[in-house]
């Protein structure tokens, strides 16, 4: 049994240090479990912390899939001798999509999610009914490996309904958790005050400054040990900006003194991964207080890389950050031998990677039209969950009515890309957040949106938003009368795929694909020379989006997705662009 007190934890009445690194076994393959696993141990971990990602567990209300992936990582961490702490949500951030709350749920309850709202909470209740089970069948008192279990997350930045925190609490000691509770905030006043509960352990986030974290936590809970859940050694990147990077000795410093602190510890991450499919979220800044104006959109979509500069890279290589943390934490061991245990007495080893394969471009010889679902008409245009739609795209089309002049275009509330044509002719490019020229249109014309979806915001007040646009004004006037046709992209829409036009010619809002030959496989670097932005399929499996702007300009494809022989590469390119091949690189570039 897992006991603590102010002086530290205590496992079956001997000491333990919690030494736990990040490693979310949705952003990776599960084939590869076994290795990132045991490099975290081989790193000098005695544990490992992984989310739960609600959205991806049920996609539709009372559908519940992949559920057995969290039973079945634990079980792999149980093998490579690693204690676990889970952290159920039902929020979780994680930098994930609508910070893996249901797109479905929060269309429905808006500005009532995360409170004790009792169409949430049934919602909530019905999700962790479901995974619940697994994780208390492997706590540690019933011989599993399963030290902690989280309530919420970073509760205090958010909200202040504490009837909403104790009724998870309760929830999940109904349900059997009898390992210790806890909740994680950052080191402030408002945030420890909002975001704990009496009788639940309270841990804190920060990158660096440990003893003003610690102090903090320590004025507001004196009998709970010191506990960093998220030491962000890293950082994760948004397309358009720059590539975040930390120094290695920097963090490994900082590492060092959360140590001397006496403080356990959760590296976020020791192994970041990818943000495969259109799991990736998004961040929303708000302006300074005497601005008027922004230099880029407040909207900040989050890359399909999630490798977060962290000890381990996105195939799981180690790093200098690696070694110098590896370092750092033998030092540990050598001086606390009694605290930093394992689960079994094995001597870790680093694990071995699959190579990564070079090879010639992969032409792109063959072409479909985008297979959009039945059309929906409607008097505005339904937004993509009124469609039953948590990502892809919709196409909008409507008229403009006959027999007045040129008036102004505008599109109300676009979230988050579209391609505008008038007539059939692409006239703009629109973007969430950055201001076009004014477009004037006469009567009489058809007016096509081909809207897509990018990440849900997943921290801050505007987690829930919805996806599509609000509406469209000709002139002060509203256009009704809507056609929305939408497609699903993951998984690669079923498509009839004829031969390229030689000369690359046609509507680039298409599928394109070509086969890669492979007599072994390895793991992948994908580029698309020429593309602007869109999505990158690798035998109908989404490695998620690409865009010119970068930082990222590779896509990691694991080797469990590859095979002997033939491999369909597909690729949807939703710029004003016709990329004709895809790229095999060496090495990854991310900024």
């Amino acid at each position: 049994m897992l006991t603590y007190d102010s002086a530290g934890f205590r496992l079956d009445g001997r000491p333990l240090r919690i030494l736990s690194g990040a490693v979310h076994h949705f952003r990776t393959r599960p084939e590869q479990w076994p290795a990132r696993l045991a490099a975290v141990r081989a790193m000098g971990l005695n544990t490992v912390e992984t989310y739960v990602a609600w959205n991806l567990h049920e996609p539709a209300p009372g559908r519940y899939e992949r559920t057995a992936e969290l039973g079945a990582f634990l079980d792999e961490a149980a093998r490579q001798g690693l204690w676990a702490i889970v952290r159920p949500g039902p929020y979780i951030c994680a930098e994930w999509d609508n910070g893996g709350l249901p797109g479905w749920l929060t269309a429905r309850v808006g500005r009532r999610a995360r409170t004790s709202d009792p169409e949430y909470l049934a919602a909530v209740d019905a999700f962790l009914d479901e995974l619940m089970p697994g994780v208390v069948a492997r706590q540690v008192d019933r011989g599993g490996n399963v030290l902690m279990v989280q309530v919420e997350n970073e509760y205090g930045s958010f909200g202040s309904d504490t009837g909403y925190l104790r009724h998870l609490a309760d929830g999940l000691l109904r349900r059997g958790v009898t390992v210790p509770l806890f909740t994680s905030d950052g080191p402030e006043d408002h945030m420890l005050t909002g975001g704990t509960l009496p009788g639940v352990l309270a841990t804190v986030n920060f990158g660096s400054a440990p003893e003003d974290g610690f102090a903090a936590l320590r004025r507001h809970r004196p009998e709970d040990p010191p506990f960093c859940m998220e030491f962000w050694n890293g950082w994760f990147d948004h397309w358009g900006r720059p590539h975040h990077t930390r120094d290695a000795q920097d963090a490994a410093d900082t590492l060092r003194r959360i140590l001397a602190a006496g403080a356990s510890v959760n590296l976020y991450m020791a192994h970041g991964g990818t943000n495969f499919g259109t799991g990736a979220g998004a961040n929303h800044a708000d302006p300074p207080f005497n601005s008027t104006a922004w230099t880029h959109s407040p909207y900040q979509p989050v890359t399909t890389s999630y490798d977060y500069d962290a000890p381990l890279d996105e195939r799981g290589a180690p790093t200098a950050k690696y070694a110098l943390f590896r370092e750092v934490l033998a030092d540990f061991a050598a001086a606390h031998p009694d605290e930093a245990r394992f689960l079994d007495g094995r001597a870790p080893a680093l694990p071995e990677l699959p190579p990564v394969l070079e090879a010639p471009a992969v032409a792109l010889t063959e072409s479909a039209a985008l297979p959009f679902g039945p059309a929906v008409h409607a008097p505005v245009p339904p937004r993509f969950e009124e469609l039953g739609l948590e990502h892809g795209l919709v196409r909008y089309t409507a008229r403009v009515p006959a027999g007045r002049p040129d008036l102004p275009l505008t599109v109300e509330g676009l979230r988050d890309r579209a391609v505008l044509r008038v007539d059939g002719v692409r006239v703009a490019d629109l973007e969430r957040g950055v201001a076009r020229p004014e477009l004037a249109v006469p009567g009489g014309v058809a007016v096509e949106l081909l809207a897509e979806s990018l990440g849900r915001v997943n921290y801050g007040p505007l987690v829930g938003e919805t996806k599509g646009v609000d509406g469209v004004r000709h002139e002060r006037q509203y256009l009704h009368g809507w056609q929305a046709e939408p497609l699903r992209l993951d998984p690669l829409p079923a498509a009839d795929f004829g031969p390229e036009p030689a000369d690359g010619t046609g509507d680039a809002a298409r599928l394109v694909r070509g086969v890669l030959d492979l007599t072994d496989t390895g793991d992948a670097f994908l580029a698309v020379p020429g593309g602007v932005r869109g999505y990158l399929w690798v035998n109908g499996f989404l490695l998620g989006r690409y865009d010119a702007r970068g930082p990222q300009t590779t896509l990691y494809c694991p080797q469990p997705l590859l095979r002997p022989g033939r491999n369909e590469l597909t690729l949807l390119e939703l710029g004003d662009a016709h990329p004709c091949k895809i790229e095999l690189r060496p090495t990854p570039t991310l900024g």
